[in-house]
């Protein structure tokens, strides 16, 4: 692969490290801390991740436990997670949160399949207009004379291949996904 080239599989693995990313914020069933990833905690008037100023650890299948550093916060966390758009309900004993997820109805769990199909899509069709980048990018280059026509066929050959290859790993990534939703 060309340098030129280098720059266009770089956004094609961050487009697929996003999708990743977004994969993990969804909640299947079962406990999982990164489900939080988004929320922030007022701490001492700055927002905060709550990763920085808590503990969190799964207790149980389904239940998370957010211990924070300091006990004048539980309040301010309950709060953060109250008007978050988890759907979740804190339990505080005025030490720790207990996060309880509940267990996703049939009906819940192919909203989420849809939720899950449609971001993969989406980062396809990001993957597809890098694709389209790169190939308006050797086309320019082989009407300026920089390259031959031999060597925009190889380099439009090697773009399709990568662009094949992370269509293909999204494709798994949703599969995967979606499984991991409608497994009870």
């Amino acid at each position: 692969m060309s340098v030129e080239l280098e720059q266009f599989h770089e956004k094609m693995v961050k487009s697929a490290d996003n999708l990743a990313n977004e994969y993990t914020t969804i909640r299947a069933g079962r406990a999982n801390p990164h489900v939080l990833d988004k929320i922030s905690v007022d701490y001492y008037g700055q927002p905060t991740n709550l990763q920085s100023v808590a503990n969190i650890s799964v207790s149980e299948a389904r239940t998370l436990v957010i211990q924070p550093w300091e006990a004048n916060l539980v309040k301010d966390i309950e709060k953060a997670i109250l008007v978050s758009d988890l759907g979740l309900t804190p339990n505080n004993d005025g030490k720790v949160i207990r996060l309880t997820f509940p267990e996703l109805t049939e009906e819940r769990r192919k909203e989420l399949v849809k939720d899950v199909k449609k971001k993969g899509e989406n980062a396809k069709v990001a993957i597809r207009n890098i694709r389209r980048d790169a190939n308006d990018m050797i086309k320019k280059q082989q009407k300026a004379n920089e390259i031959s026509e031999d060597e925009q066929k190889d380099a439009e050959a090697d773009i399709q291949k990568l662009t094949d290859e992370f269509v293909a790993k999204i494709d798994k990534m949703v599969e995967d996904k979606s499984n991991e939703i409608m497994t009870v």
